[in-house]
């Protein structure tokens, strides 16, 4: 199944970042390396505390998660040579598991191993006060609250790769102890609605997998979970990639969209 070099909406970014922020050119220019690093030790960390195989090289970083986790590339620069493109695509053809690549750059073309693409738009928010949240957030200390988290992420995100659920499976017990990795939850009336990690690398914040379970969707948790986990972080920049549903959020949150990274999903 051949797919096309496309986008969709998402992927046209006017970058007025530098008119809006002269003082910060440096910050939006370099947005996609420094994502592309942050992605990196986000997986790397993730990977390693899953017992996973992590391989690093110069344009990219995989991690080999087999049948279920699967295999997760994330791009470091804009200019793969042939050696490691053809690298690449040996470990996405060889996984056992759904294949998963980010382009921070937008620059490689893997239509050759008949995945999808999309993309999303690169957000930034400089630092600066960040309001308090609607709700308690808290951050994850206990294995109990972790498998909260990692329910609710399963749950929002859809990822059915992870049924039938296994305690620990996405997120281990020592994920929250990998370097500059937290996990937060948000929670309304002694209940968890929403969660989120966040990840901080040579002086950049970034988040992800930000996620409400469909039973608690539009009561703000996703909001609660973004204020009471940037808090930490409001002395650095931050950055994150968003959905088309959560643009409007994160631009209200002050991020601005910088560019654009493409996604590939054999799924």
């Amino acid at each position: 199944m051949a797919n096309t070099w496309q986008t969709t909406p998402d992927a046209r970014v006017e970058d007025r970042s530098r008119e809006d922020h002269p003082d910060h050119p440096a910050a939006f220019g370099d947005a996609a390396i420094r994502q592309a690093r942050n992605s990196a030790a986000f997986w790397a960390a993730t990977g390693n505390s899953r017992g996973h195989e992590v391989i690093r090289r110069r344009s990219f970083l995989a991690v080999l998660g087999g049948k279920r986790a699967g295999t997760r590339v994330l791009l470091q620069e804009s200019d793969p040579d042939a050696h490691e493109l053809a690298e690449l695509t040996e470990l996405a053809r060889r996984s056992t598991g759904p294949v998963d690549v980010e382009d921070p750059f937008s620059s490689t073309d893997l239509s050759h191993l008949g995945m999808r693409n999309w993309q999303m738009p690169i957000m930034l928010r400089l630092p600066g006060p960040v309001p308090a949240p609607a709700m308690e957030v808290i951050r994850v200390q206990r294995t109990h609250e972790l498998q909260t988290a990692e329910e609710i992420v399963i749950d929002g995100f859809g990822l059915t790769r992870f049924a039938p659920y296994r305690p620990g499976e996405m997120f281990p017990a020592a994920l929250t102890e990998q370097p500059g990795v937290d996990v937060f939850l948000a929670v309304l009336d002694g209940e968890a609605v929403g969660a989120g990690v966040t990840v901080v690398h040579d002086g950049l914040g970034s988040h992800y997998w930000v996620g409400t379970p469909s039973a608690h969707r539009s009561r703000g948790a996703g909001r609660a979970v973004m204020l009471g986990s940037l808090a930490p972080m409001a002395h650095l920049p931050v950055t994150l990639t968003a959905s088309q549903l959560g643009r409007p959020l994160y631009e209200s949150l002050g991020f601005t969209a910088v560019t654009s990274s493409t996604w590939w999903s054999s799924q």
